[in-house]
């Protein structure tokens, strides 16, 4: 089949589709008007709306290791094509992301492997944002964990345990990272008896942040880590927007990739609230 006849085809089908957006979006506007707007199922099981947790990745977003772990390479375009699409190249472990518990400990689940009911779970928001605030170093404890209980009751079952810090608000800044002359950064995390208590005392299936790593950032021994992930539960890093969130009764969707043998990846995270 010559080049011309496929960017004909190409073209007439993207009319096509054009046509049947155009019609899609009139029959919406003409439901909407009528008052006959249906809520997703999800939605009407008592949820009022959806909030988007994911950090828009571009090239130039920072990473934990301070080097462009991203990039787009064209590789078709209208003009010549007659279509558009780029080749992606990318590290598992930047931007929104999962870190599976193959991360860090052998005979555990990769990211494909990770249940699915564990993808769809409650989420309990602790606030450190008075102490992150004063010390970029600090860390939800244990005392931070139960003061959340006391007002909130016990950790949902299955649920996922996110840290807002507040550090969002930098992924535009080299403030993400917060690096010293020295090379080490300064940025909120779980400290490692947080993760100790909600491993003795929930089934908490992960646990997310708002900066690069569950481990503060000048961790030396990534121990949370080590104990989170070695029992087989998953961490969420790079969490955007967690300050639209109740403390407690929000449902997260985690996006998780399904790639083979994968220790993390990028995730679109959703939280119904």
């Amino acid at each position: 089949m010559c080049t011309a006849h496929i960017m004909n085809s190409v073209k007439n089908r993207m009319l096509s589709r054009r046509d049947l957006f155009r019609g899609s979006a009139a029959a919406a506007a003409a439901t909407a008007a009528g008052g006959l707007i249906a809520p997703s199922a999800a939605l009407a099981q008592g949820h009022e709306r959806v909030e988007d947790l994911t950090h828009l990745l571009h090239e130039g977003f920072p990473t934990f290791s301070g080097e462009q772990e991203f990039f787009m390479d064209e590789v078709r375009s209208f003009a010549e094509h007659g279509y558009h699409s780029f080749d992606l190249r990318m590290h598992e472990h930047m931007g929104t992301h999962m870190d599976a518990p193959l991360h860090f400990a052998e005979d555990t689940n990769s990211v494909a492997e990770i249940p699915v009911p564990d993808l769809v779970v409650p989420l309990a928001v602790i606030d450190i944002r008075a102490k992150a605030d004063e010390d970029p170093d600090a860390q939800v404890t244990p005392d931070d964990i139960r003061a959340w209980t006391a007002v909130h009751g016990p950790i949902p079952p299955r649920a996922c345990v996110a840290m807002l810090s507040g550090w969002g608000a930098h992924a535009t800044s080299e403030r993400f990272r917060n690096a010293d002359d020295s090379g080490v950064m300064h940025f909120p995390g779980f400290h490692i008896e947080a993760a100790e208590l909600l491993l003795e005392e929930s089934d908490a299936v992960g646990i997310a942040v708002d900066t690069l790593s569950i481990d503060h950032g000048p961790s030396e021994d990534f121990a949370v880590h080590f104990a989170w992930l070695g029992a087989n539960r998953y961490g969420i890093e790079c969490v955007a927007n967690l300050d639209r969130l109740p403390p407690a009764g929000a449902t997260l969707i985690v996006g998780a990739p399904r790639f083979a043998r994968a220790t993390g990846g990028q995730a679109r995270i959703l939280a119904l609230v």
